[in-house]
């Protein structure tokens, strides 16, 4: 089943067409389109993605980029098309979509459960039999889980040793070391490296964040070497982490492994090519101040657009947006632009205050029924799954194309 392009959709033109929709002829403050609506600053991800890639590049490292931020296969393939290695899933209903869509080569970067997990897998990939798919494993009851489910009618499975600190991931090396060794000894299923997810580890304090992830890298790079010795020089490896906000530290601890045959370094950040006004902004100011920002600026690219409802008091402003539209794991949305009768105003003077679930609370002078905000938002990734689209702009600020979400 398919979303159709209609108006049960936010953003769609009332009364209006799918081809009027994409056809370049609206922008999201015309007064046309139903608000509130999330829009992507087409040229700015592109844009984005050119930047990342260039810069890890340079580091011989590869991308697989986290499509659990999108859900969308469009996207997923956009990013394969500017260069990146794979993609990155959460579970198993997030790879059941992107294989569907084609895509061949996937990491799921998560643990999976146990027996009945394992036979959903082997049911799924069943279905793909030319499918590159690594995962995720931190137990001997998982590996033993999926020993049992798997056998020779399915595409080869690559397993992840997964590392760890705050959330997942094995916490002693030794049991890690121990676990790779036995798959190794066994030859049931393929051993594709050591993954780690250093987002985890970061904390308020900056200073601290760093120190916790670079212990977690430092250690990282320590195991994986024992793991290339008992693998030999001869066999593929990869270590696989996160990226986020902290790429710049995972380039700098680790990007000297690649030097080393059979030796690929994968990095799975999905946000980063959205960018935010908020935690993303944050993280990489504190990169600036690190000295490892690549050369270019990242833009944010996502704006959520509602409209003035009510102004019932002196300095309240109802707007037309709230928490099923987008997130507050990490900030409250921030006003950018206000716009009345399609033209922006400068001074905005305009802060959320709170949310509820269809409306937002604005401290503001001047506002009227009917204005638009044009605001930013922070954390992609919570804030997406909340739509069923994502509106492209064109340079100009038009609506060119509807990029369909798969969240499920």
């Amino acid at each position: 089943m398919t979303t159709p392009l209609d108006a049960t959709l936010r953003g769609f033109p009332t009364g209006g067409s799918a081809d009027e929709a994409t056809g370049g002829t609206h922008f999201p403050a015309d007064g046309a389109l139903q608000l509130p609506m999330i829009t992507l600053d087409g040229p700015g991800f592109d844009a984005n993605t050119r930047l990342m890639m260039d810069h890890v590049a340079q580091f011989g490292a590869k991308l697989a980029p986290h499509a659990k931020t999108p859900m969308s296969p469009l996207l997923a393939q956009r990013l394969l098309d500017a260069g990146a290695w794979g993609t990155t899933v959460a579970d198993i209903r997030q790879a059941a979509v992107l294989l569907d869509a084609g895509v061949t080569r996937l990491i799921l970067a998560n643990g999976i459960g146990g027996a009945a997990a394992a036979r959903r897998l082997a049911a799924l990939l069943k279905g793909y039999p030319g499918a590159e798919f690594h995962i995720f494993i931190d137990s001997v009851e998982t590996y033993e889980a999926l020993c049992v489910a798997w056998d020779e009618t399915l595409p080869p499975l690559g397993l992840l040793v997964e590392i760890g600190t705050d959330r997942g991931g094995i916490r002693r090396d030794e049991d890690a070391l121990a676990l790779a060794r036995r798959i190794l000894a066994e030859g049931r299923l393929g051993l594709s490296g050591l993954a780690a997810y250093e987002g985890a580890s970061a904390v308020a304090d900056p200073v601290e964040s760093q120190r916790r992830i670079d212990a977690l890298l430092t250690r990282s790079k320590a195991l994986f070497a024992q793991i290339r010795e008992a693998a030999g020089t001869d066999a593929p490896l990869m270590l696989s982490v996160g990226g986020s906000a902290w790429f710049d530290r995972v380039l700098a601890l680790l990007g000297d492994l690649v030097q080393a045959p059979n030796t690929d370094l994968v990095l799975r950040s999905g946000a980063l090519y959205f960018h935010d006004h908020g935690v993303y902004e944050r993280g990489l100011a504190d990169m600036q101040k690190r000295g490892g920002h690549p050369e270019g600026a990242f833009i944010p690219t996502l704006r959520l657009w509602a409209e003035v409802l009510s102004t019932p008091e002196e300095g309240l402003a109802i707007c037309g947006m709230g928490l099923r539209d987008v997130a507050i794991d990490q900030d409250l949305p921030i006003a950018l632009r206000l716009w009345r009768d399609g033209a922006p105003v400068a001074d905005i003077g305009v802060t959320v205050t709170k949310l509820n679930d269809q409306h937002a609370f604005l401290h503001h002078a001047g506002l009227r029924p009917g204005d638009v905000i044009e605001f930013g938002i922070s954390h992609p990734c919570t804030c997406i799954d909340r739509h069923s689209v994502l509106w492209e702009l064109d340079a100009a600020g038009r609506v060119i194309a509807a990029i369909k979400t798969r969240f499920g």
